[in-house]
């Protein structure tokens, strides 16, 4: 099979049925349920390229591997305070996205965000939420909430 734009086309609309069967038995708790989307991604290609640094180090270095990979054209984010505000341009998976706003369901779902959650929870031990998902023009805008440090019984 020398066609990879077939190849998208066939994974995307998989991926939108999933999705859309997740959705529909479960709603808005789904959410909760896919943020381990990536993780076998996360660990062989991401994992390894990661620095032991501030979280800014750590974003970007996600953001190094998903537009060496092909997977965004481009990645932006401001931080403010515990916010973590994530701009997705050109997103290979944004049709999933799109074709859900279509049939009237909120996007609850981005392996970009999921990379970027799974790596300041494993790498910094703090809770990230990916608490909103906006699909408009062409571009993802992502709202993370990176929470304080793990409590301990230490």
């Amino acid at each position: 099979m020398e066609n990879p734009t077939l190849a998208l086309d066939y994974a995307n609309n998989l991926m939108y049925e999933l999705e859309k069967a997740f959705w529909d038995e479960r709603g808005r708790g789904a959410r909760f349920r896919m943020m381990n989307v990536g993780r076998e991604y996360y660990t062989s290609k991401v994992r390894p390229l990661l620095p032991e640094a501030d979280q800014d180090a750590l974003v970007q270095a996600v953001i190094d591997v998903l537009k060496r990979d092909g997977i965004v054209a481009d990645v932006s984010y401001v931080r403010e305070e515990r916010l973590l505000k994530v701009s997705v341009q050109g997103c290979v998976h944004q049709a999933v996205e799109a074709k859900m706003v279509s049939y009237g369901v909120e996007p609850f779902t981005c392996v970009p965000a999921n990379l970027i959650v799974l790596t300041l929870e494993e790498k910094l031990d703090r809770p990230v939420e990916l608490a909103e998902i906006k699909v408009e023009n062409g571009t993802c805008a992502l709202l993370l909430v990176v929470f304080d440090h793990r409590p301990t019984l230490d």
